[in-house]
């Protein structure tokens, strides 16, 4: 970093940083897919073995995997880790927008 250079903090969610507009919505479907892949990894499952255990189909998985998440919603993610065994626990915070970044 030069003295020119000036440090710019992120705000915590990427999405929002890059300016999406659907950055909270993007965020959470993220950290939930996340912990999905965590879990597979955790249980060393392959995606046929967590289309066993889950009922999902195989190919969910690996797009879940793949960081293709278009075809999810927030609710299908939250089912996927139910199926997989977790509890997911939401805790929500609701600000104006530009105020100190919503937790989620």
């Amino acid at each position: 970093m030069s003295d020119d250079d000036e440090l710019v903090r992120g705000s915590g969610n990427l999405f929002r940083d890059l300016g999406h507009p659907d950055a909270d919505r993007e965020q959470l479907r993220a950290l939930l897919a996340a912990r999905i892949i965590g879990v597979l990894d955790e249980r060393g499952l392959t995606v046929r073995a967590a289309q066993e255990a889950t009922g999902v189909a195989a190919a969910d998985f690996s797009r879940i995997r793949q960081a293709r998440l278009g075809r999810f919603t927030i609710d299908r993610l939250m089912g996927i880790l139910a199926g997989l065994g977790q509890q997911v626990e939401v805790t929500v915070s609701v600000r104006p927008r530009g105020v100190a970044a919503a937790h989620l």
